[in-house]
């Protein structure tokens, strides 16, 4: 039993002898979402395998959450059931032949390379409550500058560990935890935790170790200023600072959102025999670099965004320095990096690259069709190094969302995203998705 499991069986054994107190049962809520996600995806690069992949599927998220037992010290429990469902794959459009990969774009792997026909599983997460301050541990979805909870699929990535969030300060919220599994979002099982450069599914290095601390501080108002620290035991240590300043303008508002990392080596990756044992990075190296394989980055960047009315437009740029790519938990399943160039194909995280961003977006309610919302976004990287000539990409991204505002189905959700991706230093590819969501509440 691992230090999480253990803890959470404290937790659950206090919570059994407190169950009846006022609070736990009546503050409790329960909710369904149906998620129905279809994607393709179109490799139109070369003859590689595959040329496509496309699954569909039906996803139900059951989420509880218990109130506070009464008293100084509230002990309470949530809950996070996951069931996917295949309606639609193929061997060839799943594409994971020897099973050599966790599994495809949505579902898992059998021993054939084929998807399998469900997957599950079940989150606990034991809670303490003292004043102003809360204690968790077990399942995690954590929404962090250092770590970020990816749901870009059927069903959502989970962590296993525990975290403590403080605001006994006005204006402070401080949060500290430790990670020691992922559970990916096309899987039922628990893995360790890895980068990319290091997390070949058969081959990889994974720890189980991920320490996180830092805080949000509100400056004034419309002024919150971050400062958070993460570090991947044997891989890499990670400070953050950020700036988000929200200014009423005369006509119009306009949000400023500075972010700076940076990223050193630890432990094992900080040695050429850890680095040999695959403790990697990846990046831009020569052969003979002594520090090949090396966490070395600094990543900054700048998103501006005005509003007026239901338009909203952003400019923004980001650089990458360092002979290293942009370091954070990739486990190689689908993961999340708390970059303002993460979008629907591409991350724009290379070593050296450069990014600019533009986005624009129009709310419908401002024409009488509340629930309509548009949003188109390009990207545009360069300098991306390599041993030869730098390298370049681009991405077009387009979502359309609607949310039916009455009626019997108010609520339901319907999502359209497209995207292509062009790039000298990755496959070419056009991506589709299309989402219904809906939410029953239970309790």
């Amino acid at each position: 039993m691992n230090r999480s499991s253990l803890s959470l069986a404290v937790v659950l054994a206090s919570l059994a002898q407190h169950a009846a107190a006022g609070g736990f049962i009546e503050d409790s809520k329960a909710s369904l979402s149906l998620r129905n996600f279809y994607i393709n995806q179109d490799n139109r690069e070369g003859a590689a395998l595959p040329s496509r992949q496309e699954e569909w599927g039906q996803g139900f998220l059951l989420n509880y959450s218990s109130g506070y037992t009464e008293g100084t010290v509230g002990v309470g429990v949530d809950a996070l059931g996951l069931l996917g469902v295949k309606l639609d794959s193929g061997k060839g459009r799943h594409y994971n032949p020897t099973s050599a990969s966790y599994g495809g774009t949505v579902f898992p792997s059998d021993n054939d390379g084929r998807a399998k026909d469900d997957f599950s599983s079940l989150g606990l997460t034991g809670k303490v409550r003292v004043s102003r301050t809360e204690a968790r541990i077990g399942t995690l979805q954590p929404k962090l500058p250092v770590v970020t909870f990816n749901d870009g699929r059927l069903l959502p990535q989970t962590f296993e560990g525990g975290q403590v969030t403080s605001s006994e300060i006005d204006g402070l919220t401080l949060v500290g935890g430790q990670l020691e599994h992922a559970k990916g979002r096309n899987s039922s099982d628990a893995r360790g935790l890895s980068i990319g450069g290091a997390n070949n599914a058969r081959t990889g290095q994974f720890v189980n170790t991920f320490y996180f601390a830092g805080g949000d501080y509100k400056v004034r108002d419309n002024l919150l200023a971050q400062y958070y620290y993460g570090n991947l035991e044997d891989f890499y240590t990670q400070h953050f600072v950020g700036l988000t300043h929200n200014w009423a303008l005369p006509v119009g508002a306009l949000k400023s959102d500075l972010r700076y990392f940076h990223s050193d080596s630890d432990g094992k990756n900080a040695s050429a025999a850890g680095r040999a044992e695959g403790f990697r990075s990846s990046g831009n190296w020569a052969a003979s670099d002594p520090d090949r394989y090396e966490v070395d980055n600094r990543t900054w960047s700048a998103l501006f965004t005005y509003s007026l009315g239901g338009h909203a437009a952003s400019l923004g740029y980001q650089q990458v320095s360092g002979d290293s790519a942009f370091p954070f938990l990739n486990q190689g399943d689908g993961a999340t990096a708390y970059l303002i160039t993460d979008r629907q194909i591409g991350k724009f995280l290379s070593a050296g690259e450069r990014t600019w961003v533009a986005e624009y977006g129009y709310d419908f309610a401002s024409l009488g069709v509340p629930g309509l919302r548009a949003v188109a976004t390009y990207l545009k990287g360069s300098n991306i190094e390599t041993q030869g000539s730098d390298q370049g990409e681009w991405e077009r991204d387009f979502r359309l969302d609607y949310v039916l505002q009455d009626g019997p189905l108010k609520g339901l959700g319907l999502s359209w995203r497209n995207a292509a991706l062009r790039s000298d230093a990755a496959r070419d590819q056009d991506e589709n998705r299309l989402i219904l969501s809906y939410t029953l509440t239970l309790l």
